[in-house]
């Protein structure tokens, strides 16, 4: 085996689940392997680790449903703040290297394993991997066990794996560790002794897997609570407080409710780097856990109540997480991208897209006459078009959109919030296919091609909306990105300018449904670019 980035992804992708195992685990009612942890501590020994080593890496745990990974990101970007190469760090020289264990990833697997907010390159990429290949294969062999793929450790674990070997060799000193799915059984709970740990808002899902109720789910994130570890969360539905009270007390860890928003966040005096009001939330969070984080490395005059020393105002403000609530620019295009994928999620990508809206009714941008005219009317006939791209591979995606479409239709007083629905699969390229860092063996190969789902979630579309929208399926992401340029150059009379604008773009496509496609429209976005 050759030993390059590639080669390292098409060895990362032969450890995915195949469709046929996952829809095997989603219909026989499994929940999550209980045995995950031991098994998870057996391969950590096999690549010649004990999870007390990792203590080394100070690890902040972070679980919870949404806003995992934007905390996670504020989290980093502020510490980054301490580094010795940015500001001299009064005690003790223990912050010298941050590591952020993210996923899912975007476009690149190696933006999951971050090291002071950069992702590793292709090349450390491909070194630490094979490394950690190489290792579970001298374990295997040594013990007269089979070293091909299905002997391994499966896609998560494996990165999870590696990514602990990547910081303990790259002498990272903290380490922030965003859950998988879950907290208790998580591959990322092989973890002894955070220096804190923080639970971000719960809502329902991967049910299959942690149960169909908040207190279930509750109970799973509350895993990564450690004994004389402090756990942060924020304000959460009473059932789930009281089992995170209770699970708290059972694991000697104390709980501790950021109950409001920061003030500087709430006023403004701080400019999040992150787009849309729920990321206020995620940001006060974010300060409270890396306060505490400074704190047990020795800052112990530290005083984030009232106001934010300058490092954390410039970690709030510069911090970087594409694909979360994000535009991007491309003539009279404003491409609004959130990987919303669950009900709670879709709802707060719904009302960030509203407000873009409402504000562009307010102020609406000088692109041409003829837009500055119309942008702030409600007629749809005289209004740019909007443009909705969606995907899902299940079939539980009419729900996502029976939301959206509803609370879109409250917030904007419109009967038919979009002119145009596309619908397309998870497949990037029309000719190549799927980049390989975005290949996905657990959608069935045939549903991908025969565009099942995606016109079963068109039919539905229809039925509610009342065909009140022009309503497309494609088979790629690619097409779907060419379809929204069609009809926005249709409606500016072919002049769509490709490239940067000075303006926000007034036709607005909300890109949305699953992550995956975010990162198949960045990645179309970014190859024509």
């Amino acid at each position: 085996m050759d030993r390059t980035y590639s080669d390292a992804i098409k060895a990362l992708n032969s450890l995915q689940s195949n469709a046929a195992v996952v829809d095997a685990i989603r219909l026989s009612g499994r929940k999550l392997n209980r045995q995950a942890i031991s098994e998870m501590i057996e391969w950590c020994r096999k690549i010649g680790y004990e999870p007390s080593d990792f203590n080394h890496l100070n690890p902040i745990h972070i679980a919870g449903t949404k806003g995992k990974g934007s905390t996670s990101a504020f989290i980093s970007s502020i510490l980054a703040q301490y580094l010795p190469s940015i500001a001299a760090f009064p005690h003790s020289g223990t912050l010298h290297k941050v590591g952020l264990f993210t996923s899912p990833h975007l476009r690149f697997v190696r933006e999951r394993i971050r090291i002071d907010n950069t992702p590793l390159s292709e090349a450390a990429f491909a070194s630490y991997f094979f490394q950690t290949w190489d290792r579970l294969e001298a374990s295997a062999a040594a013990a007269g066990e089979p070293t091909n793929p299905c002997a391994k450790p499966v896609y998560f674990r494996f990165l999870t794996l590696m990514a602990l070997h990547t910081y303990m060799s790259e002498g990272v000193d903290t380490a922030v560790v965003e859950c998988g799915i879950g907290g208790e059984y998580d591959s990322t709970n092989i973890l002894v002794r955070p220096t804190v740990t923080g639970i971000t808002s719960l809502g329902i899902d991967h049910t299959h897997l942690l149960g169909n109720t908040i207190p279930e789910i509750a109970w799973h994130k509350a895993g990564v609570m450690k004994k004389g570890s402090v756990c942060y969360t924020v304000q959460q539905p009473e059932a789930a407080m009281a089992v995170l009270r209770e699970r708290a007390t059972e694991r000697g860890s104390e709980l501790r409710l950021v109950a409001q928003r920061h003030p500087q966040i709430v006023s403004g005096e701080v400019a999040l780097g992150l787009a849309a009001d729920f990321q206020k939330t995620n940001a006060s969070l974010a300060v409270e856990i890396a306060a505490e984080h400074l704190r047990v490395l020795g800052l112990n005059n530290l005083d984030v109540k009232e106001k934010l020393p300058d490092e954390f105002v410039r970690g709030l403000e510069q911090v970087k997480w594409e694909g979360r609530c994000e535009t991007r620019l491309e003539g009279p295009i404003g491409w609004h991208l959130d990987g919303g994928h669950t009900l709670e999620s879709i709802i707060v990508a719904g009302e960030w897209y509203a407000e873009r809206i409402l504000t562009s009714r307010i102020s609406p941008s000088d692109i041409s006459s003829r837009e500055a005219a119309s942008v702030a009317s409600t007629d749809p006939k005289e209004r740019p078009p909007r443009i909705l791209l969606f995907n899902q591979q299940t079939r539980a995606g009419l729900p996502l959109l029976k939301t959206l479409r509803g609370l879109l239709s409250d917030q904007l007083q419109e009967a038919h919030p979009f002119s145009h629905v596309i619908f397309c699969s998870n497949i990037t390229f029309a000719d190549s296919g799927f980049r390989p860092d975005l290949v996905s063996i657990n959608v069935s190969e045939k549903v991908l091609e025969d565009l099942s789902v995606q016109k079963e979630l068109a039919q539905g579309w229809e039925d509610i909306d009342g065909g009140g929208s022009e309503v497309f399926v494609v088979r790629t992401i690619e097409d779907a990105v060419e379809k929204a340029r069609q009809i926005a150059s249709s409606w500016t009379g072919g002049n769509a300018q490709r490239g940067g604008s000075t303006g926000e773009g007034d036709i607005k496509v909300l890109v949305t449904g699953s992550v995956h496609l975010i990162g198949g429209v960045l990645e179309v976005l970014a190859t024509e670019t």
